[in-house]
């Protein structure tokens, strides 16, 4: 099967670019798809100091869609949003103030290749982070998901540095190093091709990066299995497999816990994929409805994505009276988490009024 490959280099184009990014891409253009993939064949998409962060994500939707295997490979510079306190990706036309509407928020790497399988995914990224976004990476963080975590499904590998200690544009050296290891025409295994680059690196980095080594998922892994009950057609065995799991994380971290909410969410996924958009929605929601309880803001990113996938498979319910009745509660939710679309609530409360009319 074919892979797929995204390059993607960002940075902006005023004072307040960390690294020229896009340098780095005529190095790793010269390396044949295939070998930039790791498979027989591959199609490439290069994004190049892309300006919108919705241009960007539209890109990332097809590739996480596509059915063979992924690799993404990310230049850039990582900036704060300093309302929320999340790190994104910044763009051609990113400043400190603009964060929030220019940049990318990282988080959406996560819930863009959430659904592909187990070990299909790999990240290489090379990013300079500023110093507020620094300084995040380094504090004491309680347990749960890191800043910048893809998913546990995928593999991550590469570097953060810190903000540049004098004035001028550092170069993407990691990343730099990555394509000219590759360019010999042979794909060392990925651990083996991240120490290579890091060894390549090491004089001018002095230690100080902040190294990203994350394996993709081992023989055993439970999301192997539900992803290959799933791929085989048994829905019913992928979700009770899925509910064994949900189970036991709740008796073991608490029904509330990112283990037990993780596979809540994993259930409302395998409820859309078997086409029973009433028992994802639901799902959606009791997720939305606990990070809630647990005192999670109504803007936070995983509550703000639970309620929009909620309010998409009420959508396609197609059953009036199991509509209406998830839309009370998905009004209601709503009310206290409106998201980042404008006129979502109105939007709930206008199917609503259409829905009373119906047998």
């Amino acid at each position: 099967m074919p892979g797929t490959v995204l390059l993607l280099a960002a940075s902006p184009l005023g004072r307040g670019r960390l690294v020229d990014a896009a340098s780095v891409l005529p190095v790793l253009a010269a390396v044949p798809p295939a070998v930039l993939s790791g498979t027989d064949t591959a199609n490439v998409v290069e994004l190049a100091d892309p300006l919108e962060p919705q241009a960007v994500l539209t890109r990332l939707r097809a590739a996480a869609a596509a059915p063979g295997p992924l690799t993404v490979y990310v230049t850039g510079q990582l900036q704060l949003d300093r309302r929320q306190r999340l790190p994104h990706l910044a763009l051609a036309r990113t400043t400190a103030s603009t964060v929030r509407y220019t940049a990318l928020p990282w988080h959406w790497f996560r819930e863009e290749l959430r659904l592909r399988a187990a070990g299909a995914t790999t990240l290489i990224l090379d990013l300079h982070a500023d110093a507020e976004t620094w300084q995040l990476l380094g504090a004491a963080r309680p347990p749960g998901p890191s800043p910048l975590d893809c998913g546990r499904d995928n593999a991550v590998y590469g570097r953060i540095a810190p903000p540049p200690s004098r004035r001028g544009v550092a170069a993407p050296a990691y990343m730099k190093a990555v394509a000219t290891i590759l360019r010999s025409g042979w794909r060392p295994p990925e651990e083996d091709l991240h120490q290579q680059a890091l060894a390549r690196i090491a004089p001018e980095s002095g230690g100080t990066d902040l190294v990203l080594a994350q394996r993709g998922p081992v023989p055993g892994d439970p999301h192997a299995a539900v992803t290959a009950a799933v791929r085989s057609g048994r829905h019913a065995d992928a979700d009770a497999l899925a509910a064994r799991l949900e189970q036991a994380a709740g008796l073991a971290h608490g029904p509330a816990s990112e283990e037990a909410l993780h596979w809540t969410e994993v259930r409302a996924d395998l409820a859309m994929l078997a086409g029973d958009a009433a028992r994802s929605c639901g799902a959606w929601m009791a997720v939305a409805g606990a990070r809630l309880s647990a005192g999670q803001a109504p803007d936070a990113p995983a509550v703000e994505a639970a309620v929009d996938r909620a309010h998409h498979q009420w959508g396609r319910i197609g059953d009036p009276a199991r509509a209406r009745e998830l839309g009370a509660a998905l009004a209601d939710l709503r009310g206290r988490v409106p998201g980042r679309r404008e006129g979502a609530l109105d939007h709930v409360r206008q199917q609503l009024r259409q829905l009373q009319t119906q047998g």
